[in-house]
């Protein structure tokens, strides 16, 4: 029986457990990334695990998220990110060199190696056939210190494609119809696997586009094989020795199939507020707009920005209407100003951003009070671009552009005959805004420069002996790690310091519930299905931990939240009966009795006994022998340096 290539690469890189589907398995890493809004806790960490220099083929650590700079603080976390990028052996990518995936795929992506980095999009290098994860930030220190990275053994779903999109219609609506058949949590526990003749139509920057987005399937990753499109953007990029044929067999055998035919997809948009709420343009209707914002991890690429200035040459962004361009890289922006189509896109009326995430994070450009933002971006969760009432509709560039013209909702098929765009037989190479480390031996030389705002990783314990506290927040489906932990320009530059930010925890459900857990030093929270979808930002664990939780009782987990609350040693509980969600409340008083002693025992279904109601609640604590030892220790930073000390 023949291979998935998802399983080709697991089982060359697997170094702890079996490729067992369910099972957990541990996975060599040969890349990282992190970006600014979570590197100065991954960097923190890999400092207190004391390993001098990373071990990975290639770390890089990137500034695109925290670059609007109103105050000391963002500042202060770039300068220290840089070095300790240039002490322990990472590449660092300065602020304007760009957008973390975007410049990865470019520069350092290799077909077949695995990348794991602390941002949800990391799967963008599924675009070039890599296995490209998401991971929280400690995960992300480990990685770098040696360590195997774990995860479930997925399933792997082949999504084949047949025929050629259509013009106008483009890569961001095959990943709007993946996400309409599979929904937001339709994609837990599995690798989204490309496959079919489609594959072969479609540029490497339109790969990208679908593996990056697939993180909104609550997707292990997304990946695309490696094939002559594939030799051809690396070729592009001055790194064609990198490239390698990868593909699944013939006689490869997937848990779950989906078949789209290119030819048939019309321009779709996910509607607010959730990316999977997707209708075609024409079920929407030429709704009126106030803003279009163009770029983001997602969108971002040269063909991208080539589409858009066609369509804006010669003409007038509406009156009504403000659009902003934020192109992803140093090198999309250098060759926009090269051939002319920044010249095309500034006459048009449009506002030039810096490359860098920006309004896809909430940092800046929020639209007006109750405003329609379309936007080339990956999710649209309420309140994240910064104003709580703001309609954000997620849409291709030609969507976005076109829209921007007439001031309504437009299907670029009205645009006309579309060109063949083609990308560059090379691309502008210039990697002065990449600085490299030090020698081994210079290491002693660097200084860490750390600012006031630097605080420490929250302290840990032991798993206690009982649990006995109050629930002190209940919340419904679909909480996002942007209702845990809100990003934008007021709260991202507090994410080196745990106290500070978690003020914020929950404040979009709950304004008072930080003061209400502080002051209650330990209780739970209990939640719905999907709890802690989105981003991998573990701050949303992190906060949550200093303010004294020590349990999140849900329906289920998002993959990487979940993990992300072992890691912080915070114990992740699922309703055995899910109806049971209904017999606790915000404020009764719980207890878990002899907590420590059964899952030493691995024993996987505890009681949870509402004191105030009566009730006996079951519930599992899934939990594999390492997971367990993690919860165990008080935390994957504890039972990290406890193993390094053996």
């Amino acid at each position: 029986m023949g291979l998935t290539l998802t399983e080709k690469i697991l089982k060359n890189h697997i170094v702890d457990g079996e490729m067992i589907k369910g099972s957990e398995i541990g996975i060599r890493i040969d890349q990282t990334l992190t970006q600014d809004a979570t590197g100065t806790m991954a960097y923190l960490e890999f400092e207190a695990m004391g390993v001098p220099r990373v071990k990975t083929e290639r770390s890089v650590a990137y500034i695109d998220h925290n670059t609007l700079q109103n105050g000391f603080e963002n500042a202060d976390d770039h300068r220290f990110i840089g070095s300790v990028a240039k002490k322990h052996g990472i590449y660092f990518s300065r602020p304007g060199n760009g957008i973390c995936h975007q410049v990865h795929l470019e520069r350092f992506g290799i077909p077949g190696k695995t990348l794991i980095g602390s941002d949800s999009h990391t799967p963008t290098g599924g675009g070039i056939g890599m296995i490209a994860i998401g991971a929280g930030g400690l995960d992300v220190a480990v990685a770098m210190g040696g360590g195997a990275y774990y995860i479930t053994c997925p399933k792997v779903v082949k999504v084949e494609l047949t025929g050629k999109l259509s013009p106008w219609v483009a890569a961001k609506d095959v990943i709007l119809e993946v996400l309409r058949i599979m929904s937001v949590k339709g994609g837990v526990g599995k690798v989204i696997e490309y496959c079919g003749e489609g594959v072969k139509t479609l540029s490497v920057p339109e790969r990208a586009t679908i593996t990056n987005m697939g993180a909104e399937l609550g997707a292990t990753t997304s990946i695309f094989p490696s094939d002559e499109v594939t030799k051809q953007f690396l070729r592009a990029q001055g790194r064609e020795e990198v490239w390698t044929p990868l593909a699944a067999d013939e006689d490869a055998v997937y848990d779950e199939e989906i078949k789209i035919n290119l030819s048939e997809l019309v321009p779709l948009a996910a509607c607010p507020h959730m990316p999977d709420n997707v209708k075609s343009v024409k079920e929407i209707g030429n709704i009126k707009i106030d803003q279009v914002c163009i770029g983001s991890c997602t969108n971002s690429s040269l063909l991208d920005m080539m589409k858009v200035a066609h369509i804006l040459k010669g003409k007038t962004v509406h009156p009504d209407v403000s659009l902003s361009i934020a192109p992803g890289s140093k090198q999309v922006l250098n060759m926009l100003a090269q051939n002319g189509l920044l010249s095309i896109m500034i006459d048009a009326g449009a506002r030039i951003l810096e490359s860098a995430c920006g309004p896809c994070i909430g940092m800046g450009q929020s639209p007006n009070s109750k405003g329609i933002s379309l936007r080339t971006f990956n999710r649209n969760f309420l309140g994240r671009s910064g104003t709580k009432d703001g309609q954000i509709y997620l849409v291709s560039p030609e969507m976005a552009a076109i829209s921007a013209i007439t001031g309504v909702l437009t299907d670029p098929r009205d645009i006309g005959e579309m060109p063949d765009f083609k990308l560059p037989e090379k691309f502008v190479i210039n990697d002065n805004m990449i600085v490299p480390p030090v020698d081994e031996k210079d290491m002693d030389s660097v200084e860490i420069l750390r600012g006031p705002n630097i605080k420490p990783y929250p302290e840990t314990a032991p798993l206690v002996k009982d649990i006995k506290c109050k629930v002190s927040l209940k919340v419904e489906d679909n909480i996002t790690t942007d209702h845990i932990m809100p990003a934008g320009a007021k709260i991202l530059p507090l994410r080196s310091n745990i106290p500070a930010i978690s003020q914020h925890c929950f404040t979009v459900c709950d304004e008072k519930f930080p003061e209400r857990a502080k002051s209650l030093g330990q209780s739970i929270i209990v939640g719905g299905a999907n709890y802690g979808q989105g981003s991998s930002r573990e701050h949303a664990a992190l906060a949550p931990l200093y303010l004294g939780i020590k349990a999140v009782l849900v329906k289920s987990f998002a993959r990487i939240h979940r993990a992300n609350l072992i890691n912080a040693g915070i114990l992740p509980l699922t309703f055995v009966n899910e109806a049971d969600y209904d017999k606790i409340n915000e404020g009764d008083d719980i207890e878990i009795m002899n907590v420590r002693a059964d899952i030493e025992a691995n024993k996987t279904e505890l009681t949870v006994v509402n004191k105030t109601t009566g009730a006996n609640i079951p519930v599992l604590c899934e939990l594999t022998g390492r997971t367990k030892d993690i919860i165990l220790a008080g935390g994957l930073l504890d039972y990290t340096r406890e193993n390094l000390k053996k």
